[in-house]
């Protein structure tokens, strides 16, 4: 008579997978949690609660909790792209997010829709970003802000597409407004389908290879192909056919006032995931501009 719902198989077997590798250990940042189970199919086996990523560098406004796959992504890009950018456009350092994570709810708080990736503690929301000198940039008021603001968060935006495999930002939808949304859903069987909304006409110039010794890492078995059902559409955009013009968005021109730091070469795919992940030489990068988390 009862149908119960039940979470897929691969999101336990990625958090096993995460923490047999080691690839989270607690810390005095990082405190690994009771099982978070219900309501409904929410939660995790073992949620972490963090107070501060990259090993105590970069703090949090408020504690998040967090599956353990998506925190060594995190501090991947904190360390690889976020952190470098801070000392590019402000010449000081990152100090602090202000972000929000677990919360057992639809996607979008809509009523109906599937559960959003923040319901299994596989997502991080960013509205924020605050440097050592106190100085906090915001994405509500940073997108469209001075031009050093809204550069910075466009490269963090762009940077993040390498990492996760949802990133959403201002632009997207009438949801994203105000943050930057990243996870690591699986849109298809073997989880290599992105989605990286809005398609910006910006051309990054830190590329991670340089900025800080690439991630290393195999690639870890929780990211193994699944036998699963896929639910989003395969139209989409591809990084095999970027948008004339380079990757830049709404910004004013070069010289507007503020001085553009030296260009780096930028990388041959925009859009393309870290080393361990990244396509065969001449594969597109598959991205879909549909879907809302």
């Amino acid at each position: 008579m009862f149908r119960f719902e039940q979470r897929e198989p691969w999101r336990a077997q990625a958090e096993e997978a995460c923490l047999s590798q080691r690839m989270v250990q607690p810390s005095a940042y990082m405190a690994l949690s009771s099982k978070i189970d219900g309501p409904g199919v929410c939660g995790m086996d073992y949620p972490f609660k963090v107070s501060a990523f990259t090993n105590g560098s970069v703090g949090l406004k408020s504690k998040v909790t967090l599956a353990c796959p998506i925190i060594p992504r995190i501090d991947a890009w904190l360390d690889e792209i976020v952190k470098p950018a801070a000392m590019m456009y402000f010449g000081i350092p990152l100090a602090d997010l202000k972000a929000g994570s677990y919360s057992c709810r639809p996607r979008n708080n809509q009523r109906g829709a599937k559960y959003s990736e923040h319901a299994f503690g596989n997502a991080l929301d960013v509205m924020g970003f605050a440097l050592a000198d106190g100085r906090e940039v915001t994405v509500v008021k940073g997108w469209k802000g001075s031009p050093a603001e809204q550069e910075f968060l466009r490269e963090v935006f762009v940077g993040a597409c390498r990492y996760f495999t949802t990133v959403l930002g201002p632009g997207s939808d009438a949801f994203h407004y105000d943050h930057l949304h990243i996870d690591l859903a699986r849109h298809d069987p073997k989880g290599q389908r992105r989605i990286c909304k809005p398609i910006l006409k910006f051309e990054p110039r830190i590329d991670p290879e340089q900025s800080r010794q690439v991630y290393q890492a195999a690639a870890p078995s929780y990211l193994a192909p699944i036998d699963m059902e896929q639910d989003v559409p395969q139209e989409g955009y591809s990084a095999a056919s970027p948008i004339p013009g380079g990757y830049s968005a709404d910004l004013p021109p070069s010289g507007a006032g503020y001085p553009r730091a030296p260009m780096q070469q930028a990388p041959a795919q925009t859009y393309a995931p870290p080393g361990y992940a990244r396509p065969q030489a001449g594969q597109p990068l598959a991205l879909t501009g549909s879907g809302i988390y």
